[in-house]
């Protein structure tokens, strides 16, 4: 977002600031002789761009902890996690089938690499093929579930060598693809 403010205004009393969202749209708001509004809101936009950054650092190396603990479950059995810690990586075993957004989350924190909506199904139907099943369109579903752990902030959607669409889990590496913008949930 880039902020500007004109030197004169069309009455005389305060200035315009535009607002540029992105290359796209400028909105302009009216300073009506508060002179300070431009810095408050410069300072505002500062702070919010630090903390978006904080988040996404935070939220790299709680996945990068989740894949070290899932990794060490893999090799040394659930046994070695306290049903706490268990609950927090998602492995412990509620006794009713497991989610269909913990199994995509399972599937991206497990893979090396990037996958696509069709992968995660795959490994969703070699692992529970009964979860597909209870979905009228799983290809749709899981780019849904997909969608979602980005907006959270537990995985990164990537472009592929191919222009195709992929997902990855987050996690303190750097992206095998360029980074697509987050969708907007509703």
């Amino acid at each position: 977002m880039r902020i500007g403010k004109e030197a004169e205004s069309n009455s005389g009393i305060g200035g315009f600031m535009h607002f540029q969202d992105g290359a796209s749209a400028m909105r302009t708001i009216t300073d009506n002789g508060n002179g300070h509004v431009q810095e408050v809101v410069r300072q505002a936009h500062d702070e919010l761009r630090q903390l978006l950054q904080q988040r996404a650092e935070v939220m790299r190396r709680i996945g990068t902890i989740k894949q070290t603990i899932a990794g060490l479950a893999n090799l040394f059995g659930d046994g070695v996690l306290s049903d706490e810690l268990l609950e927090l990586v998602d492995r412990k075993s509620s006794g009713r089938q497991p989610g269909f957004t913990k199994a995509c989350r399972m599937i991206l924190m497990d893979s090396k690499r990037a996958l696509s909506a069709r992968d995660v199904c795959d490994r969703i139907q070699e692992k529970a093929p009964p979860m597909l099943a209870r979905h009228k369109d799983p290809m749709a579903s899981v780019t849904t579930v997909l969608n979602r752990l980005v907006a959270y902030g537990e995985a990164q959607a990537v472009s592929l060598d191919n222009g195709r669409r992929a997902w990855q889990w987050v996690a303190d590496s750097e992206p095998e693809s360029d980074p697509l913008p987050a969708p907007a949930l509703s």
